[in-house]
Protein backbone atom coordinates (compact mmCIF):
# COMPACT_ATOMS: atom_id res chain seq x y z
CA UNK A 1 0.00 0.00 0.00
CA UNK A 2 2.87 2.01 0.51
CA UNK A 3 3.35 2.21 -3.47
CA UNK A 4 -0.74 2.83 -3.98
CA UNK A 5 -0.10 5.93 -1.12
CA UNK A 6 3.14 7.35 -2.84
CA UNK A 7 1.41 8.14 -5.85
CA UNK A 8 -1.69 9.28 -4.41
CA UNK A 9 0.99 11.82 -1.91
CA UNK A 10 2.14 12.83 -5.26
CA UNK A 11 -1.08 14.02 -7.00
CA UNK A 12 -1.37 17.26 -4.79
CA UNK A 13 1.81 18.65 -5.77
CA UNK A 14 0.64 19.24 -9.52
CA UNK A 15 -2.20 21.71 -8.70
CA UNK A 16 0.32 23.26 -6.85
CA UNK A 17 2.69 24.01 -8.97
CA UNK A 18 0.34 24.90 -11.80
CA UNK A 19 -0.50 27.55 -9.68
CA UNK A 20 2.78 28.89 -9.24
CA UNK A 21 3.43 29.20 -12.91
CA UNK A 22 -0.11 30.89 -13.54
CA UNK A 23 0.98 33.17 -10.72
CA UNK A 24 4.31 33.56 -12.17
CA UNK A 25 2.81 34.16 -16.02
CA UNK A 26 0.16 36.61 -14.67
CA UNK A 27 2.90 38.50 -12.60
CA UNK A 28 4.99 39.28 -16.11
CA UNK A 29 1.82 40.23 -17.99
CA UNK A 30 1.36 42.79 -15.54
CA UNK A 31 4.38 44.43 -15.28
CA UNK A 32 4.85 44.24 -18.94
CA UNK A 33 0.95 45.92 -18.92
CA UNK A 34 2.49 48.69 -16.94
CA UNK A 35 5.49 49.14 -19.02
CA UNK A 36 3.54 49.29 -22.00
CA UNK A 37 0.87 52.09 -20.56
CA UNK A 38 3.70 54.06 -19.06
CA UNK A 39 5.55 54.32 -22.59
CA UNK A 40 2.16 54.60 -23.99
CA UNK A 41 1.33 58.03 -20.85
CA UNK A 42 4.94 58.93 -21.33
CA UNK A 43 4.69 59.29 -25.41
CA UNK A 44 1.39 61.00 -25.10
CA UNK A 45 2.42 63.46 -22.54
CA UNK A 46 5.26 64.44 -24.98
CA UNK A 47 8.14 63.53 -22.55
CA UNK A 48 9.36 61.02 -25.32
CA UNK A 49 10.15 61.14 -28.57
CA UNK A 50 7.06 60.92 -31.35
CA UNK A 51 5.18 64.01 -30.72
CA UNK A 52 7.90 66.56 -30.70
CA UNK A 53 7.13 69.80 -32.42
CA UNK A 54 8.83 70.16 -35.73
CA UNK A 55 10.37 73.98 -35.53
CA UNK A 56 8.90 76.58 -37.12
CA UNK A 57 10.96 77.53 -40.36
CA UNK A 58 11.50 81.41 -40.21
CA UNK A 59 11.99 81.54 -43.44
CA UNK A 60 8.66 80.27 -44.52
CA UNK A 61 6.12 82.77 -45.20
CA UNK A 62 3.49 84.15 -43.27
CA UNK A 63 0.06 84.54 -43.51
CA UNK A 64 -0.69 88.69 -43.31
CA UNK A 65 -4.09 89.09 -41.56
CA UNK A 66 -6.48 92.09 -41.97
CA UNK A 67 -6.38 94.57 -39.61
CA UNK A 68 -8.82 93.80 -36.94
CA UNK A 69 -9.26 90.39 -37.97
CA UNK A 70 -9.84 88.14 -34.69
CA UNK A 71 -6.65 85.80 -35.59
CA UNK A 72 -3.19 87.89 -35.98
CA UNK A 73 -4.36 91.05 -34.50
CA UNK A 74 -3.14 94.25 -36.22
CA UNK A 75 -1.30 93.39 -39.43
CA UNK A 76 0.46 90.54 -37.28
CA UNK A 77 2.17 88.22 -39.70
CA UNK A 78 0.81 84.10 -38.67
CA UNK A 79 2.95 80.97 -39.71
CA UNK A 80 0.63 78.82 -41.59
CA UNK A 81 2.22 75.04 -41.22
CA UNK A 82 3.36 73.83 -44.44
CA UNK A 83 1.25 70.94 -44.58
CA UNK A 84 -1.72 73.35 -44.41
CA UNK A 85 -0.12 75.44 -46.79
CA UNK A 86 -0.38 72.95 -49.78
CA UNK A 87 -3.76 71.80 -49.66
CA UNK A 88 -6.53 73.56 -52.31
CA UNK A 89 -8.28 75.42 -50.18
CA UNK A 90 -7.19 79.43 -49.57
CA UNK A 91 -7.07 81.00 -46.31
CA UNK A 92 -10.35 82.85 -45.31
CA UNK A 93 -10.16 85.75 -47.24
CA UNK A 94 -11.95 87.86 -44.21
CA UNK A 95 -9.15 87.35 -42.11
CA UNK A 96 -6.55 87.77 -44.58
CA UNK A 97 -4.84 90.26 -46.64
CA UNK A 98 -4.72 89.46 -50.57
CA UNK A 99 -1.49 90.70 -52.31
CA UNK A 100 -1.54 91.08 -56.22
CA UNK A 101 1.16 90.98 -58.60
CA UNK A 102 0.75 91.39 -62.63
CA UNK A 103 2.62 89.81 -64.93
CA UNK A 104 4.04 92.50 -67.07
CA UNK A 105 4.18 90.79 -70.31
CA UNK A 106 1.14 88.83 -71.75
CA UNK A 107 1.44 84.95 -72.58
CA UNK A 108 0.60 83.86 -76.08
CA UNK A 109 0.31 80.33 -77.31
CA UNK A 110 -1.10 78.54 -80.47
CA UNK A 111 -4.38 76.00 -79.70
CA UNK A 112 -4.09 72.60 -79.54
CA UNK A 113 -7.15 71.78 -82.13
CA UNK A 114 -6.09 74.94 -85.12
CA UNK A 115 -4.17 77.43 -86.34
CA UNK A 116 -5.79 79.68 -83.64
CA UNK A 117 -3.87 80.85 -80.86
CA UNK A 118 -4.96 82.22 -77.36
CA UNK A 119 -3.12 85.81 -75.75
CA UNK A 120 -3.92 86.05 -72.16
CA UNK A 121 -2.62 88.72 -69.35
CA UNK A 122 -2.26 87.39 -65.99
CA UNK A 123 -2.33 88.11 -62.52
CA UNK A 124 -1.94 86.39 -59.12
CA UNK A 125 -3.15 87.05 -55.62
CA UNK A 126 -1.55 85.70 -52.41
CA UNK A 127 -2.47 85.90 -48.81
CA UNK A 128 1.20 85.68 -47.74
CA UNK A 129 3.96 87.80 -47.20
CA UNK A 130 6.53 89.22 -49.85
CA UNK A 131 8.43 86.03 -50.20
CA UNK A 132 5.78 84.30 -52.22
CA UNK A 133 5.95 87.40 -54.10
CA UNK A 134 9.79 87.52 -54.24
CA UNK A 135 9.71 83.67 -55.20
CA UNK A 136 7.25 84.44 -58.23
CA UNK A 137 9.82 87.17 -59.46
CA UNK A 138 12.48 85.08 -58.97
CA UNK A 139 11.72 81.90 -60.59
CA UNK A 140 9.61 83.84 -63.43
CA UNK A 141 11.28 82.41 -66.20
CA UNK A 142 10.27 78.26 -65.40
CA UNK A 143 6.90 79.89 -64.20
CA UNK A 144 6.06 81.35 -67.46
CA UNK A 145 6.95 77.67 -69.43
CA UNK A 146 4.56 75.54 -66.85
CA UNK A 147 2.13 78.30 -67.88
CA UNK A 148 2.38 78.56 -71.68
CA UNK A 149 2.60 74.70 -71.65
CA UNK A 150 -0.96 74.40 -70.01
CA UNK A 151 -2.19 77.05 -72.39
CA UNK A 152 -1.35 75.25 -75.27
CA UNK A 153 -2.99 72.17 -74.37
CA UNK A 154 -6.13 74.22 -74.34
CA UNK A 155 -8.89 74.07 -77.57
CA UNK A 156 -10.49 77.50 -78.83
CA UNK A 157 -14.24 75.87 -77.88
CA UNK A 158 -13.12 75.29 -74.23
CA UNK A 159 -11.52 78.20 -73.80
CA UNK A 160 -14.44 80.42 -75.55
CA UNK A 161 -16.82 78.73 -72.45
CA UNK A 162 -17.26 80.41 -69.30
CA UNK A 163 -16.30 76.96 -67.51
CA UNK A 164 -13.34 76.21 -69.70
CA UNK A 165 -12.02 79.41 -68.44
CA UNK A 166 -12.50 78.69 -64.94
CA UNK A 167 -10.81 75.35 -65.25
CA UNK A 168 -8.15 77.21 -67.05
CA UNK A 169 -6.94 79.77 -64.02
CA UNK A 170 -7.53 76.45 -61.73
CA UNK A 171 -4.72 74.97 -64.00
CA UNK A 172 -2.59 78.09 -64.27
CA UNK A 173 -3.12 78.26 -60.30
CA UNK A 174 -2.02 74.36 -60.25
CA UNK A 175 0.96 75.17 -62.54
CA UNK A 176 2.13 78.17 -60.83
CA UNK A 177 2.64 76.87 -57.72
CA UNK A 178 4.00 73.37 -58.48
CA UNK A 179 6.62 75.23 -59.91
CA UNK A 180 7.08 77.36 -57.01
CA UNK A 181 6.89 73.97 -54.45
CA UNK A 182 9.50 72.13 -56.49
CA UNK A 183 11.68 75.28 -56.60
CA UNK A 184 11.52 76.64 -53.21
CA UNK A 185 9.38 73.93 -51.27
CA UNK A 186 6.39 76.51 -50.78
CA UNK A 187 3.25 77.45 -53.34
CA UNK A 188 1.69 79.95 -51.94
CA UNK A 189 -0.24 81.48 -54.57
CA UNK A 190 -4.17 81.47 -53.86
CA UNK A 191 -5.71 82.58 -57.31
CA UNK A 192 -5.37 83.52 -61.08
CA UNK A 193 -6.70 86.31 -62.88
CA UNK A 194 -7.04 87.54 -66.63
CA UNK A 195 -6.17 90.87 -66.94
CA UNK A 196 -6.72 90.55 -70.96
CA UNK A 197 -8.08 87.72 -72.79
CA UNK A 198 -7.53 87.00 -77.09
CA UNK A 199 -9.11 84.31 -78.57
CA UNK A 200 -8.14 84.00 -82.36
Amino acid sequence: MSAAAAPAAEAPKKPGKMKGILMMLVVALLFAGIGVGAGLYAAGAGLVGGHEKAPEDPNAPKLVAKEGAEEGGHGDKKTLPMDGIESDKSPDPTKYKATFFTFEQPFTSNLRDSDGFSQVGLGVSTFYDQKVLDNLKDNEMPIRSAILMVMSQQDSFTISTPEGKLKLQKDLKTAINDVLRQRTGFGGIDNVYFTSMVVQ
